[in-house]
């Protein structure tokens, strides 16, 4: 992972991004565990995660202005951005401003839309393609080293000073960010506004994914998994119930899971390489299954810890995975547009799934979820692996692969090209 250090102004960038980190590794489990404090509803706090994960909803809309933006001033402008966006939760004072705690989840929703877009695309133009597995699991492994400390020390801030004052903090991390991130001295080619519709230019960034087999296979088997793993966003509130702990401890169970986390971020580098991106993210979704499966079958708090480290483990490994297959094969040019409309592809079950889990948390037992959970991930990373079974030459795209538009050998170049659908893929 120390390669990546070695270029120009990785190091810089990576200070910025750490700033950011270590603000939302604070703030994120304070906002549900505020909710649930003012409400004392675990259904209440897991919508917290839905409201985090609606704006992926809208997120092509979004992705059209990231590619037309310089990455580099997107991250500056977004990270200022959402310093202010965090603003009005030093308004919130009892139940009835729970609406407040909301509104500001929707925006760090919009963030997690258009800040990830503008980093993929300026970590491509940064970085060569055989470094991006590198720089991911270096961000990836610092983020998840955040979740031994963050979560505890987030729940200890929100404690002694109360939501207002982690907002504070995670506001300041915020504008940190920015002004790393502007004295990065980067040069960017300017983007190029393409001569098209505008529903083409929205569209491109879907038309993209399905042309192309290992995302759209890839996207299937994650977009059923997120249909489930939602539910585990308001099951871990009911968990803790189970223990007679308060909803406080969750922060506990986040930090315990950044100790398998960091294992997988060390380690994802090395396992991506052997597997492929594909192979990995199969694997890394069989290791979370498991984790959960040890979850639900755990008699003590001692084995709740065990399953959460395995989950731990296999949430970085696939994050790598995932983020390097989206950068190699995909176009700078279009990087804000495929990043937008994969969050649209993961983000719409992810939501709904958030949503189903605020209301089956209070019919069935947190158990019976994390088992359904890990039943419908085996079978997600069952179907990739069947579906990719063969193709390994897919692994390493080739100039067509990362660029449709790109003509065949040989084929006249006044044929128009047309998207391939596989497997019934949208």
């Amino acid at each position: 992972m120390k390669a990546a250090f070695h270029q120009r102004g990785f190091t810089l960038l990576f200070g910025g991004l750490l700033a950011s980190m270590v603000g939302d590794s604070l703030m994120l489990i304070v906002l549900a565990v505020w909710v649930k404090d003012l409400t004392g509803s675990n259904g209440a706090a897991g919508l917290t995660f839905f409201f985090l994960a609606a704006p992926a909803l809208v997120a092509p809309f979004a992705g059209v202005y990231v590619d037309r933006i310089k990455r580099r001033t997107l991250l500056i402008w977004g990270n200022a951005a959402s310093a202010v966006a965090v603003a009005p939760l030093l308004l919130v004072q009892d139940a009835g401003d729970v609406w407040i705690v909301y509104a500001v989840a929707v925006l760090y929703g919009v963030s997690f839309v258009v800040l990830p877009a503008a980093l993929n695309g300026l970590l491509k133009e940064m970085l060569p393609d055989d470094l991006l597995v590198d720089a991911n699991a270096t961000l990836s492994t610092t983020k998840e080293a955040l979740r031994l400390v963050g979560p505890l020390a987030g729940a200890g801030l929100f404690t002694l000073f109360g939501g207002g004052g982690v907002a504070v903090i995670d506001g300041l991390s915020f504008v940190a960010a920015a002004v790393a991130i502007a004295a990065l001295g980067v040069r960017e080619d300017a983007p190029q506004r393409e001569e098209t519709k505008w529903r083409d230019e929205l569209l491109a960034g879907i038309r993209h994914i399905r042309a192309d087999r290992v995302l759209t296979h890839t996207l299937i088997a994650v977009g059923v998994s997120l249909l489930v793993i939602g539910f585990m966003e308001s099951a871990v509130f009911a968990m803790v119930d189970a223990f007679d702990r308060s909803a406080s401890f969750v922060g506990v169970v986040v930090s315990v899971q950044g100790v398998g986390a960091v294992l997988g971020g060390v380690t994802s580098a090395r396992i991506i390489r052997r597997l492929g991106e594909s192979r990995s993210i199969a694997a890394s979704l069989v290791t979370l299954a498991s984790g959960l499966g040890i979850c639900a079958a755990a008699p003590s708090l001692a084995g709740i810890y065990v399953g959460v480290v395995v989950l731990g483990y296999a949430l970085p490994v696939f994050i790598v995975a995932f983020n390097t297959m989206l950068q190699r094969r995909t176009p700078n040019r279009l990087m804000g547009r495929v990043s937008a409309a994969t969050e649209v592809v993961l983000g719409t079950p992810q939501a709904c799934s958030i949503a189903v889990g605020a209301l089956l948390v209070g019919l069935i037992s947190y158990r019976t979820i994390y088992w359904i959970c890990a039943a419908v991930i085996v079978a997600s990373a069952g179907y990739l692996l069947i579906a990719l079974r063969g193709s390994a030459q897919l692994e390493t795209p080739t100039e067509r692969d990362a660029d449709p538009s790109v003509p065949a050998p040989d084929a006249p170049t006044d044929v128009p090209h047309t998207d391939t659908v596989v497997g019934g893929a949208r």
